[in-house]
C-alpha cells in the first residue's frame, strides 16, 4: 500500500520558519516527480513547489519564489519544504504529492496520483 505522510505544519508568527517533510512509504518515488500544494478555506487546491525526479529541475508558484526552497532525497523517499519569511497569505493546508511514473512536475493537482493527508500552516500577523 502506497502512502505519503506530511509533517511539520503549525502555527507560527509572520516572518518565522517552518520545514515541512513528508515520507513515502509502499513503493519508491526515486523515478517520479513530486510536489507540495496547499488549499486555504473556499479556495482551490494550488501548487507551491515541484520537484523532478532527479532534483535538478525545480518549479515554484511566484507568490513563493525566494522564500521557499523544496528538497528531496531519494535514498530515504522522502521531500521537503523550506518555508522562510512566512506571511499570513500562506495559511493553508499544505498536501504532499507523488506522481505515479512521470519525472517532471505538472502544474495541476489532476497529475498527482498519491496525496499525503495534508499538515496545517498558520501564520499569525
Amino acid at each position: 500500500q502506497v502512502q505519503l505522510v506530511d509533517s511539520g505544519g503549525g502555527l507560527v508568527q509572520a516572518g518565522g520558519s517552518l520545514r515541512l517533510s513528508c515520507t513515502a512509504s509502499g513503493r519508491t518515488f526515486s523515478t517520479s516527480a513530486m510536489a507540495w500544494f496547499r488549499q486555504a478555506p473556499g479556495k482551490e487546491r494550488e501548487l507551491v513547489a515541484g520537484i523532478n525526479w532527479s532534483g535538478a529541475n525545480t518549479y515554484y508558484a511566484d507568490s513563493v519564489k525566494g522564500r521557499f526552497t523544496i528538497s528531496r532525497d531519494n535514498t530515504k523517499n522522502t521531500v521537503s519544504l523550506q518555508m522562510n519569511s512566512l506571511k499570513p497569505e500562506d495559511t493553508a493546508v499544505y498536501y504532499c504529492a507523488a506522481r505515479r511514473t512521470s519525472r517532471e512536475v505538472h502544474i495541476s493537482p489532476k497529475g498527482y496520483d498519491y496525496w499525503g493527508q495534508g499538515t496545517q500552516v498558520t501564520v499569525s500577523s
